[in-house]
């Protein structure tokens, strides 16, 4: 079964990076599993299906203003239900600090990972800019947990055959779970970065992809692997960090983050074979 990965944006469609993420079926063919600069030796052990939305099918005052949860939280759910897909990773805060984490000013997850930004308690953050995209994240959880979505729980059985589930990603502590090096970021990142970036990512993990990745979507497919594991529920495919999401005072606190797993020297992720 295949899992959605979305690299969050709140400002244009555009921006949005959109993966469905899924092992080749052993019914597929040597020629279809072969990409075009890899030998056919050499078979996919992920398929990557990178779609776009760019808003034009909205009403223009809806397509010129910055994304709503509910609209996005909308699209995501009706694609999962027409792919079958019980797992969405979103790269985005799930909740807020808890007052009881023993973190000054992020989540335990957020201090474990060293992330660049920190979600304190609600509507403080690290940046002060990253407020905006740290309040429209959570509310996007929100949004499709009125829809029947639940934050992912527990670490021990973090999914089970009938439950759909979401789980935060951060493609930059991916990049270094994997023993690669991280993407640049999208401001600075040149178009040699991202070949450098998706060889890479290819030579641990053979990938078929459906068009080359941009910044947003090779940040889907690497956060997204993770994904996978949980999938086949496999627990040493991915390494959990943080504590479980809980309700703190009306709002939504702590949650994990999930990052894949490294193969070993020599070796594929084995729970992809």
């Amino acid at each position: 079964m295949a899992i959605l990965s979305v690299d969050l944006a709140y400002s244009r469609w555009s921006d949005l990076g959109l993966v469905i993420l899924d092992r080749p079926r052993p019914s597929d063919s040597p020629k279809k599993l072969a990409s075009a600069n890899r030998p056919r030796s050499r078979p996919a052990l992920v398929d990557c299906e990178i779609f776009s939305w760019d808003g034009s099918d909205l009403i223009e005052e809806q397509r010129n203003a910055p994304i709503q949860p509910e609209i996005l939280a909308g699209r995501l759910h009706h694609v999962c239900l027409k792919r079958d897909i019980r797992i969405i990773m979103l790269d985005g805060p799930q909740a807020w600090k808890s007052c009881s984490n023993g973190c000054a000013h992020s989540r335990l997850s957020e201090r474990l990972l060293n992330t660049a930004a920190k979600t304190g308690l609600p509507g403080m953050v690290k940046p002060a800019t990253y407020r905006t995209f740290a309040e429209f994240c959570v509310d996007v959880y929100d949004s499709l947990c009125r829809r029947g979505w639940r934050r992912m729980a527990t670490s021990d059985q973090p999914t089970s055959a009938n439950d759909r589930i979401l789980v935060e990603s951060y493609p930059y502590a991916s990049w270094k779970s994997l023993g690669l090096k991280p993407l640049r970021s999208k401001r600075t990142a040149r178009v040699s970065d991202l070949a450098e970036a998706f060889a890479a990512l290819n030579s641990l993990v053979p990938l078929k992809v459906n068009r080359p990745p941009n910044h947003d979507q090779l940040q889907a497919i690497v956060a997204g692997l993770s994904g996978l594991a949980l999938e086949v529920r496999d627990h040493s495919g991915a390494r959990i960090v943080g504590t479980p999401p809980h309700r703190e005072n009306g709002q939504w606190r702590e949650g994990f983050i999930v990052l894949p797993v490294a193969p070993r020297e020599g070796e594929a992720l084995h729970w992809l074979q």
